[in-house]
C-alpha cells in the first residue's frame, strides 16, 4: 500500500495564485512572479486558499521534488507580499572603491588601486542602491537577489594577494527574507 506525498502552501489574504498548464503566478502587493514547474508525476494545484503538490510515486526523487516545488512556491508567495532584501559591506584598507549602478551592471573602480574596472551583473528585477560604504539588493524573485549577491561578492574576490592579509571586497553582512 502506497503512501501518498502531500506538501500543503497556504495563500495569505492579498495574494492570488493561478496554476496554467506548467506556469504558477504569483501576484500580490509588491508585483507579480511567474515560474514553469513540471516533474514526472508530480500534481500541481491551487485549492481556495492554498496551493497542493502532491505525488502518488512514493520515490525518494518525487519526494524530493515535491519539497523543493513546495519551497520555490513559499518563497514566490514571501516575495510578492514582503520582497526579499540582502545587504553587503564594501570593505577596503587602502585603495576605495567607487560603485556604479549602470543599467544591468555594478561596476566596481579603483578596486585594489587596478586601473581597470571590475562589473558584477544584476539579475532579473532586482533592485542595487549603493552608498559610501554599502550596498542594499532587493527584489521579489529570492534566486536573482540571491545571484546578483554573489555576482557582487564574486567580482571583488582577491587572487595572488593572502586574504588574511588583503581583506578588501564587498561582503554579504545581512539577509532580510
Amino acid at each position: 500500500m502506497a503512501k501518498e506525498i502531500k506538501k500543503v502552501i497556504p495563500i495569505p489574504d492579498g495574494v492570488t495564485v493561478t496554476f496554467v498548464g506548467q506556469l504558477l503566478t504569483t501576484s500580490g502587493p509588491k508585483g507579480k512572479s511567474e515560474r514553469t514547474f513540471w516533474y514526472p508525476g508530480i500534481n500541481i494545484e491551487v485549492v481556495g486558499s492554498e496551493v497542493i503538490i502532491d505525488s502518488s510515486i512514493t520515490k525518494k526523487s518525487q519526494k524530493a521534488m515535491v519539497g523543493t516545488f513546495a519551497s520555490h512556491v513559499a518563497n514566490m508567495i514571501k516575495g510578492v507580499v514582503d520582497g526579499f532584501e540582502y545587504r553587503m559591506k564594501v570593505v577596503y584598507a587602502h585603495f576605495p572603491m567607487q560603485l556604479k549602478v549602470e543599467g544591468k551592471r555594478l561596476m566596481i573602480s579603483n578596486f585594489l588601486g587596478e586601473k581597470k574596472s571590475r562589473s558584477a551583473n544584476i539579475l532579473g528585477e532586482s533592485k542595487v542602491k549603493t552608498t559610501a560604504d554599502e550596498i542594499t539588493i532587493t527584489g521579489i524573485n529570492k534566486e536573482d537577489v540571491g545571484q546578483t549577491a554573489a555576482n557582487i561578492e564574486q567580482a571583488t574576490r582577491i587572487k595572488r594577494f593572502d586574504p588574511r592579509v588583503f581583506q578588501d571586497g564587498i561582503y554579504i553582512v545581512e539577509k532580510i527574507v
